[in-house]
């Protein structure tokens, strides 16, 4: 992985961190169906209005089953369960739950291709996992009532993005906008059967409305257009160590927004988490030494 491909890398991680404090702002709020046919509405326009202004084209006509796959494994399905589990768990055990992705999809990457997973590779999914379990099996918020199911859903949607990430590698050529913009649209569509099982638990206020509007346009119609583009740069396992970053952001913003508790474990796990990525995606930074100036 390049430098530059590791630093959005880094950067996506961020804005998908963020993900974590504006789903547990508006869920309980907006319940999970409201929220995320907001999410994905706002973040449809959004790139509806950018795809206007650069005349970028959809191709329905073409591509419609492609989007309607992306929209219901890589936004529909796992927004909805994320969501549905933000309602009892904190940011930061969302965000380390998210970072199973890279683990599902090594593991679907070598079913689907047949193929070994490298040493390597291996390795940094094992440290990847050994932080994640260290964060989440000391953390108080897995003991709440409810949070058993929570917990599975979370898992569930982590498996939902490996599953879309794996198809987006192996389907039909379609540029990275394309892809986000057809999805979102698709994703609006399969949310609309949810919404009679999960009406609004109440009226949302100005803050809420703004965190699901940053779910949509930020968290989604930007973040999508850099994924994709990784996905198509380095392929759907790398693409997905996004989320083995994820954790640290997560805590960061559930810290000092939400004034979550951070312990010893955090800091041990999210070194680990790090250790991880670095191995599953190959990345090990270079540097060109400097010439010594003359005397």
């Amino acid at each position: 992985m390049s430098t530059a491909n590791f630093l959005r890398l880094v950067l996506l991680a961020a804005i998908w961190g963020s993900s974590f404090l504006f789903m547990r702002i508006s869920a309980p709020v907006l319940g999970p169906a409201v929220l995320i046919e907001y999410r994905v509405g706002f973040a449809a326009v959004f790139l509806a209005t950018v795809g206007w202004f650069l005349k970028k084209r959809l191709d329905v006509r073409a591509n419609w089953k492609h989007y309607l796959m992306l929209g219901l494994f890589n936004s529909g399905l796992p927004f909805l369960l994320f969501a549905f589990a933000a309602r009892t768990l904190t940011a930061s055990v969302l965000s380390v739950l998210n970072a199973t992705a890279p683990i599902w999809g090594a593991l679907i990457g070598a079913a689907w291709s047949r193929q070994k997973i490298a040493g390597r590779t291996a390795l940094g999914l094992l440290l990847g996992t050994g932080g994640v379990a260290l964060l989440v099996g000391f953390d108080h918020a897995t003991s709440r009532p409810g949070a058993a199911l929570a917990v599975a859903a979370a898992l569930a949607g982590a498996l939902s993005y490996s599953i879309a990430s794996a198809y987006a590698r192996t389907a039909r050529r379609v540029e990275p906008f394309a892809n986000a913009h057809g999805s979102m649209w698709a994703a609006a569509l399969l949310v609309l059967p949810a919404l009679p099982f999960f009406p609004a638990p109440a009226a949302p206020t100005i803050g809420v409305m703004g965190a699901a509007l940053a779910l949509g346009v930020l968290c989604s119609g930007i973040a999508y257009i850099l994924y994709f583009k990784l996905i198509d740069d380095v392929g759907p396992t790398s693409a997905l160590t996004v989320t083995f970053l994820n954790p640290l952001f997560g805590i960061l913003w559930g810290v000092i927004f939400l004034n979550e508790i951070v312990g010893w474990y955090t800091a041990a796990g999210a070194a680990i988490v790090i250790a991880g990525t670095a191995l599953v995606t190959g990345f090990v930074p270079r540097f060109k030494p400097r010439p010594l100036p003359a005397i």
